[in-house]
Order: C-alpha cells, then structure tokens, then sequence
C-alpha cells in the first residue's frame, strides 16, 4: 500500500513538473526536439546506459543527450576529472592547461588537424568553420548538401528537412526568422548523387567559400566515390571542404567519419561525445586556413575572423573531454560499439519484418536510424521521404512505454556503457512494439 501511494505521490509531482514546463518553457520543452505528449516524461538521473525518471521509473537510453554521452552517462573516471578541476575555478576565459593539452590532443589523432580553436556548441564550431573559409578564400557562397544537418545558424538551416527536392541550387529556409538574403549565398546539392553534385559546385566554383558536409548524413552512409569526388572537385578549385564531425568525431571510429571513409577534408568540427557529456566545441583543421583566426600581430581586429565566446576552452569541460578521450583511446571502447550497434541493427530489423514492417536500420553501427521504407535503395535525402512517419512515431511510443528512451524517427545512438543485457531486454521490447503495431 505504501508503495502504491508512493508511486502515486511521484506520478503526480512528474505531471506537475510537465504542467509547469508547459507554462514557462517555449514550447513545453527544451527544444524543438521533445517526447510525445503521452509519452513525455522529466528525467531526474542518469547512470551508465540508463535513464530514470521523476516517477523512479528506469530507461534504457539511446537518446544519450543526443549524443554526447558516448561513454555512457556519469561515467566515474570523466566526473572525476570535472570535479579535481572545479575547486580550481570553472572558467577563466584565458589559457588554461586543460584547454592546451586537449588541442594537443586533438590534433595528433584528428587527420585534417593542424590547429584548434575551442567552441561551446557544434552549431558555433560550424558557423565559425564557415566564416573562416569565407575569410580564407575571399568568397561569400558555402554549399551544403540536402538533408545535412549543421546546426541553428542561419547559414545552416537551408534544405534541412523538405519533403520535396529543393530547387537545385537553391532551396528553402527550414525555419521562421531568416532574412530571404542570406539564401543567396547559401547553395544546396543532393547528398548521394555524385555527378550532379559534382556539376553544381564546378558551375558555382569561382564564388564557393565552402562545401560543408556531414560524411554521415544523419543516417545516411556515403555512396563509394562521392565524398572522394567531393574532397577532388574543392580541391581542384581552392573551395575549403569542411566535415561536419559533430555527430561523427570519435564515435564511429577514433579518427572519426576521416578514417571511417578515407577521406580528409580541409576542416572539421567537433562536438557531442569529444567533452564526455560537457557542452565543448572545436573546429580542427589545416594552420594555414586557421590562421584567419589569429589576431596576434594584426594592424586591426577587422583584419581577422572573429571565433571568440566566453566558455571556449572552459577548463572543466576541457579535463572531462582528455579524460572521455583516454576511455575511448583503448581499442576494446570500438569493438564493444560495433558488437552492441551491430546486433541491435540485426535484431530490430528483422524483428520489423517478422511482424510484417519493413523495417530498416539505416546509418552506422554506433549511430543509425529505424525507418520505415519499402526500397533497399536509400541514398539520399529524397530517398528517405518515403519513410512511414506515422508509423515510426507509433512503434517508438510502444518501445517508450514499455522502457526504452529514444525520440520517434530520429537516431538511435549507442554507448560503450550499453551491455549485453540491454540488447537482450532491447530487443524483446522491440518485438514487443512491433507486435502492438501489427494488432
């Protein structure tokens, strides 16, 4: 009975809370990104690969803060070296140790890296990289592939998310509040399709800055070819190539999306899993581009890039990320992300079509996405139209309510702190909500 009440007790503080944030959050949450309305919850703790409620109902997690937890959360080692450097201060804005040894870091194991300079969020690491191709090249355009992913600049969020082809090379703004001006020199090719890519960034060479691209597009793997033809064409003509590594830097691979693919680009920036959970950014690429960044020496600031913020090289997110990286430096951290990331791919897709879905677990061991389509031909943005939303939001919310935290039709991430027993319990729960869907 005690229990009973208890349980009670705390459901109705969890729907107090949601109350709450729906009166004083923009939107009831903390972004655009949020959980179904049946299904929303407020965590309260977080240990390893789970999650735990305000209810003390438990998760197992694949969210991961959308990413960064790649070592799982409140790992000891990375909350140790947070907690040795907070009585030394939280910020200086200055150098600091930490921020010195983990560009060094950075750049010994990072292929394109030469130099740093130090962020706190990936849509900051890629509108600074963007800037400083700008400054580097003397041009204003930058083009970016259809469906890619780089952040909430206004420079980013062109051809995003569009249910139709965009009008190559022009698109559409993803979002309210962005001046219609800033679409001219945004330039838009399809992810995938290699030869029409190719023409559109030949055809736009001489005002090109920059191409920007995530090598994985968000669940999307990169056709054999295109990003070499990608990384020749900008080469060829003096267009700075950036790879956005936000999603990609040390979690599907130690060099990242650069030695996964075998292809290094000019720049790349960094984010999510690099700080073991701590908000730091970085943007790593060849000296002599960054050296648009360096004001020492200069006659007039005006005559650099400007790429300073407040927190860039906080010293605690500084320490958990050399601490984040010596876990992720051992080679058993990969091979347990494969193992983990390979088998819940196998299992939850042919759970999908033992029960009639045509289920499909689209991207990368350590990062992909359940989706829906029929064609086993998915390559593009385009391609991943044809993806059965509603029916991807209703098995999620199934998956939720039966302990597994994730958001509908978005990515699936996986942590070195995932075991073999909640793959086991995953995907029981899986076949569990398929078997709801198909009833």
């Amino acid at each position: 009975m005690t229990q009973t009440i208890t349980a009670d007790i705390q459901t109705a503080k969890q729907q107090e809370l949601l109350e709450t944030a729906k009166q004083f959050l923009a939107g009831g949450g903390l972004g655009h990104f949020r959980l179904p309305d049946e299904v929303d919850i407020v965590l309260a703790s977080a240990s390893g690969s789970h999650m735990t409620d305000t209810t003390g109902r438990e998760y197992i997690d694949y969210v991961l803060g959308s990413g960064p937890m790649l070592i799982g959360h409140a790992n000891p080692t990375v909350i140790g070296a947070a907690a040795a450097q907070i009585p030394k201060g939280t910020t200086y804005f200055l150098l600091n140790e930490p921020a010195i040894r983990l560009a060094k870091r950075l750049v010994e194991n990072v292929p394109c890296g030469e130099q740093v300079r130090f962020q706190t969020t990936g849509t900051e690491a890629t509108h600074v990289a963007l800037r400083g191709a700008r400054a580097y090249t003397g041009r204003g355009k930058i083009l970016k592939f259809e469906g890619g992913w780089h952040g909430m600049h206004d420079y980013s969020l062109w051809g995003t998310v569009p249910s139709v082809p965009s009008d190559y090379p022009r698109s559409l703004p993803d979002s309210r509040g962005i001046p219609a001006s800033v679409g001219k020199e945004v330039l838009v090719a399809p992810f995938n399709e290699t030869e029409r890519a190719v023409k559109i960034i030949e055809d736009n060479a001489s005002d090109l800055a920059a191409v920007i691209v995530e090598p994985l597009e968000r669940v999307l793997v990169p056709e054999p070819g295109f990003l070499e033809a990608i990384r020749e064409v900008t080469a060829r003509h003096g267009i700075v190539l950036v790879f956005d590594e936000v999603v990609t830097g040390f979690r599907i691979a130690w060099g990242g999306a650069q030695e996964r693919y075998g292809v290094v680009p000019d720049i790349a920036t960094y984010g999510k899993a690099m700080a073991g959970g701590f908000p730091l950014a970085a943007v790593v690429g060849r000296a002599d581009i960054m050296q648009v960044f360096n004001a020492q020496g200069v006659s007039s600031i005006t005559d650099i890039a400007w790429a300073s913020g407040t927190f860039n090289g906080n010293p605690v997110a500084a320490s958990a990320g050399l601490a984040a990286l010596d876990i992720l430096e051992q080679p058993e951290s990969y091979q347990r992300l494969h193992s983990v990331g390979s088998r819940l791919r196998a299992g939850i897709a042919e759970a999908g079509r033992r029960h009639g879905f045509p289920a499909q677990a689209l991207g990368e061991d350590a990062v992909f996405g359940i989706r829906f389509i029929e064609s086993d031909n998915v390559k593009t943005w385009m391609d991943l139209q044809a993806h059965d939303t509603v029916l991807g939001r209703r098995w999620a919310i199934e998956c939720i309510k039966r302990g597994l935290l994730m958001i509908p039709n978005e990515k699936i991430y996986i942590s070195i702190a995932h075991t073999d027993e909640d793959v086991d319990r995953t995907l029981q729960i899986c076949d569990d909500a398929f078997r709801a869907c198909a009833s």
